[in-house]
């Protein structure tokens, strides 16, 4: 099958778009597409960390607020659980991103939770950004879809399959970049990002990838999802406006030959901010998983200083795990 793929059910708010190219059973975004060749991986493992002393020998941990009270709050916020998962509520609805929260095969989870998993009931969508395992974690996905049986989840294109649950039902939409989802109380939408997908040996890029705008008439919301740094982010200004709020990834960036075309380090997601014309930044995908060279203290030490040097283009907000962000305080 050669051709573009969209939801022809949704709507498509970018004027231009055909849809995502699908050919030969992959999705191929040409310069929005990464492409981690085995001789990278390879090159990657006979590779000397200039930063391994420093490594071995930090002892960072992020901070975290053990609490339960923001699931029983009625005020809209954003609250980090780690990595790239936030309680989102927005004009009332409560929305669930990249839902990671437990530890990843071979990679423990190096900071803990506000509450425990079985805690987070009454999420009424559940946001997927792409199918990597620290993002797309199915451990994660089992509890809240058993303990949320009303919950929607937003999809990109051809990651449904992966849900895997056989014995219930489970209520999903599957989106191209640049369509809107249907959805009540929040309008969603589905955006590009620079990146990949592959889950087992075979699937390379047989799923699509992407973003998210989540949005009220009052407020507009970004999430990057996993992105490296690239045009879309001035793109996505042009056609939705510039977010009030932007979520964006800063870690797992070094070595820079094999992290680049995946990732972004923390000052290219600080042009990133400045090109979407954000209001607030609050960083993520960083400290709570060890995925790649550098320690996991850098990223936000580098944001400090960053904002330090009067070097931020918009505000910065650092959370710990579990604190509130009050989505009032941005307007």
């Amino acid at each position: 099958m050669i051709g573009f793929l969209q939801n022809p059910d949704l709507t498509t708010i970018h004027p231009d778009f055909p849809g995502n190219y699908y050919a030969d059973g992959q999705f191929r975004a040409g310069d929005m597409t990464s492409n981690p060749s085995f001789s990278k991986l390879l090159r990657w493992g006979a590779h000397k960390n200039p930063q391994q002393y420093e490594k071995d020998h930090e002892y960072f941990q992020l901070k975290v607020i053990r609490t339960r009270s923001f699931l029983s709050s009625d005020e809209d916020m954003i609250v980090w659980l780690g990595h790239a998962s936030f309680f989102i509520r927005l004009n009332g609805i409560t929305v669930l991103t990249d839902p990671c929260l437990k530890d990843l095969p071979g990679i423990p989870r190096q900071a803990g939770l506000p509450c425990a998993i079985q805690e987070l009931i009454g999420i009424d969508y559940l946001l997927l950004s792409h199918g990597h395992r620290d993002h797309f974690d199915q451990g994660s996905l089992n509890i809240l879809i058993r303990q949320n049986p009303h919950m929607k989840i937003l999809l990109p294109l051809r990651l449904g399959k992966l849900l895997h649950q056989r014995k219930r039902q489970v209520t999903y939409q599957e989106a191209g970049w640049w369509q809107q989802y249907q959805t009540q109380g929040v309008e969603i939408t589905f955006l590009p990002a620079k990146h990949w997908n592959r889950r087992f040996l075979f699937d390379f890029n047989k799923n699509l990838w992407g973003g998210f705008l989540i949005k009220t008439p009052a407020l507009s919301i970004y999430f990057a999802g996993d992105t490296a740094y690239a045009d879309h982010f001035k793109e996505i200004r042009e056609i939705t406006g510039a977010p009030d709020l932007c979520m964006l990834p800063v870690g797992a960036y070094k070595p820079y030959f094999m992290m680049h075309e995946a990732h972004m380090n923390p000052e290219e997601a600080t042009q990133a901010a400045g090109e979407l014309g954000a209001g607030v930044m609050v960083p993520m995908h960083y400290g709570t998983y060890d995925l790649s060279d550098e320690p996991l203290r850098e990223p936000a030490q580098l944001l400090r200083w960053f904002e330090q040097q009067e070097k931020m283009p918009c505000d910065l907000m650092i959370p710990a795990i579990g604190e509130t962000i009050l989505l009032k305080d941005i307007q």
